[in-house]
């Protein structure tokens, strides 16, 4: 991909919205992932995407990837059941700590504690009945700390209504296929409840595979004279049988392998819950105190069927933290000053029950705790004047403490005899980090309807406990540093003629002091890459009834420094990175055919498209890319019914919702084929 190519793109974009036509009122959008506190998104100089509660209801996601298909620049990587990789401004990013470059949070907490991520985590939030999520793309706020690097994924919660919202639905679709979902949301007085839960089980396209899934998510909200209170917790459990990858260049196309499941053994159990309270209160005219106490509970079991020896790890970690958030508003800006701490309670086991081999034995691999506690001061500003000029800044200081406590025998898990023992244990030590971000922008009115902006920024994550601790090949300790990386880029968003809205933005980004596993299985920091691109969204009304969006993403994520990276033959600078696709997206034509049925009701047709990406540092094997049909329609069957079709993979594409190059082996996570979900639901309550 040329350098040029997004500059480009956006220019030729920009000449028909810079002609100065404005519909008759200005739309406003509302953020709260950037400050703590709802906000007109379209004044920000930010990028940023939401996909709002009809959206989510219309698409009904199985899977999350299906939700994340209308923010660019997101691509959430279907794995087996619930599991998922995410890119987000990035590629797809695999390896011990790849995913704390994603701060992936539910109402603002993250879903996992800061050094202990897992790359399936999203499955640990109730997006299935989400109010809305909001994306930040790139390095966010000063209100975000360590993983806020390649952006934020905020999964909020569904606020009570004024009246009574009370329904519940049935789902059923292919290969046993269930799912029931139950809402209830009111105010009565100063109390608002709003209470959501569903559960499914899925019987697995795959052999000897499936899962059974709940999630529950209860909210209070209290209105007094003095202290506006949220209370929300947050639970979920996962069952998983997991099928493997499948062997053999292009196998997904394969009849004979597509449905078969190398790993009927794998497994996955994996359990989460998170308490919060949000208490805020004005101190006087100007100045609302917000103090957000919170509890967090992850447990996680499961069989590591990606490697050969296939060991059992069990992960599991307690959190207590409280957010601290002054706001204050001023004649000409807005400012957030804050302080956030927490304290985590973190262990880790890996074992083995039988021997692979002298250097992967059967026993005990890593068993160890970590208490860690991180504290973090941040302050952000945000102009207020009468003019075309919107400006903001922010500055976050972050401290992170680890104290590692290693279980069993320091050294290596083998047998003295072992040529290379593949697992290492070091011995009781103590780590630390002092991380700062930085961003500052400034955006410009064109005229009351569109917005063009210029945002430099600086996030980090510092080193997950895997990567300090659990070491391989002999690697006594791994002296690493925080990731940083800087981000700049220039954007427009806006609405044109009463028909166009549009949100778009080129960005370049490096990234320094990157961990990863040499050629020796070392884990090591100091490599470079470097990513830039154009995401760009537009929703155009047709005509009354018809619409048609378009979310897309241009980029080109590369390495940046001569490295002797694991799996690589050689020197990998100026390689594509693997599994960084150049262009994907998603474009969607809907109609609102209510005026026909007589009934609210509407249909909608999705292209989904993936480009061919690259499955190996050596940019020596590739997956072809693919392109799927999905179909929704919805339409309400008198005052109390609604009904809902979804058909998924159309046109019965055979494709791979995932590839990968290792152990020497293409190996694929292959999508399902067509598919179509039916549900109804109920409504005990009738609008109005």
């Amino acid at each position: 991909m040329h350098a040029t190519r997004p500059l480009v793109l956006l220019s030729t974009l920009l000449l028909p919205l810079l002609s100065g036509q404005a519909p008759a009122q200005e739309l406003e959008t509302v953020i709260v992932s950037a400050t703590r506190m709802a906000e007109d998104g379209a004044t920000l100089p930010l990028a940023w995407s939401a996909v709002d509660a009809d959206a989510l209801e219309l698409t009904g996601h199985v899977h999350i990837n299906e939700a994340m298909q209308r923010v660019p620049g997101a691509w959430i990587s279907r794995g087996n059941g619930q599991e998922s990789l995410t890119a987000l401004r990035s590629p797809v990013l695999t390896g011990a700590g790849s995913c704390g470059a994603f701060f992936m949070a539910a109402d603002g907490i993250s879903l996992r504690a800061p050094g202990f991520c897992n790359v399936n985590q999203l499955f640990d939030a109730n997006t299935e009945q989400a109010g809305k999520i909001e994306v930040i793309k790139g390095p966010a706020t000063a209100l975000y700390g360590s993983n806020a690097m390649h952006g934020v994924i905020n999964v909020l919660s569904a606020a009570p209504t004024d009246s009574l919202d009370h329904s519940v639905s049935l789902e059923g679709g292919p290969y046993d296929y269930y799912r029931a979902k139950y809402h209830y949301r009111n105010t009565l007085g100063a109390h608002g409840i709003s209470i959501n839960a569903n559960g499914s089980s899925d019987g697995g396209y795959k052999d000897d595979s499936g899962y059974d899934q709940q999630k529950v998510t209860l909210r209070h909200d209290y209105t007094g004279s003095v202290w506006n209170i949220r209370s929300v917790l947050d639970a979920t459990n996962l069952n998983q049988e997991t099928a493997g990858f499948i062997q053999g260049y292009k196998g997904y196309k394969d009849g004979s392998l597509r449905d078969s499941n190398p790993n009927p053994e794998a497994y996955r159990d994996a359990w989460s819950a998170r308490f919060y309270s949000d208490a805020s209160r004005a101190l006087g005219p100007r100045n609302t105190l917000t103090i957000t106490p919170y509890l967090r509970n992850n447990d996680m079991e499961f069989l590591q069927h990606f490697l050969p020896w296939q060991p059992v790890e069990k992960n599991a970690h307690s959190s207590l933290g409280v957010k601290t958030t002054l706001h204050s508003e001023g004649d000409q800006f807005l400012w957030a000053n804050g302080l956030d701490m927490e304290y985590t309670d973190a262990t880790l086991k890996e074992t083995q029950d039988e021997d692979f081999s002298p250097n992967q034995p059967a026993g005990v691999h890593y068993d160890y705790q970590v208490d860690a506690t991180v504290v973090a001061a941040f302050s952000q500003l945000r102009s207020q004047w009468q003019s075309p000029w919107e400006l903001s800044a922010g500055l976050r200081v972050e401290y992170t403490y680890y104290d590692y406590d290693n279980r069993t025998g320091d050294g290596s898990a083998c047998a003295p005899e072992a040529s290379n023992c593949r697992f290492y244990r070091p011995a009781d030590r103590d780590d630390d980090f002092s991380d700062v971000s930085a961003n500052a922008g400034a955006g410009y009115r064109l005229n009351d309807y569109s917005l063009v902006y210029l945002r430099v920024a600086r996030g980090f994550r510092a080193p997950q406990a895997t990567e300090l601790y659990r070491l391989q090949s002999g690697q006594r300790t791994a002296e690493l540093d925080s990731e940083e990386l800087d981000n700049v880029e220039l954007g427009i968003r806006g609405t044109w003629a009463e028909r166009l809205s549009y949100d778009t933005s080129v960005y370049y980004m490096r990234k320094d002091n990157v961990i990863f596993q040499d050629s020796d299985r070392q884990n090591v920091s100091g490599a470079r890459t470097r990513h830039y691109g154009l995401e760009l969204g537009l929703d155009y009304r047709i005509a009354e009834a018809w619409q048609f969006g378009l979310d897309a993403t241009f980029a080109d994520h590369s390495y940046d420094s001569r490295i002797a990276l694991l799996g690589s033959s050689g020197d990998i600078k100026g390689n594509d990175i693997d599994t960084a696709p150049e262009i994907f997206g998603s474009a969607r034509l809907s109609w609102d055919f209510s005026q026909i049925s007589g009934q609210d009701s509407v249909a909608e047709v999705e292209w989904v498209y993936m480009d061919e990406y690259f499955l190996d540092p050596d940019n020596q094997h590739k997956y072809d890319g693919h392109s799927l049909l999905n179909l929704r329609t919805s339409s309400s069957l008198g005052p109390r019914w609604q009904a809902t079709l979804r058909v998924t993979n159309l046109l019965d594409e055979k494709y791979a919702e995932r590839a990968d190059f290792g152990f020497g082996q293409y190996r694929y996570f292959v999508g399902q084929p067509r598919g179509a979900y039916l549900e109804l639901r109920y409504r005990f309550s009738i609008a109005g």
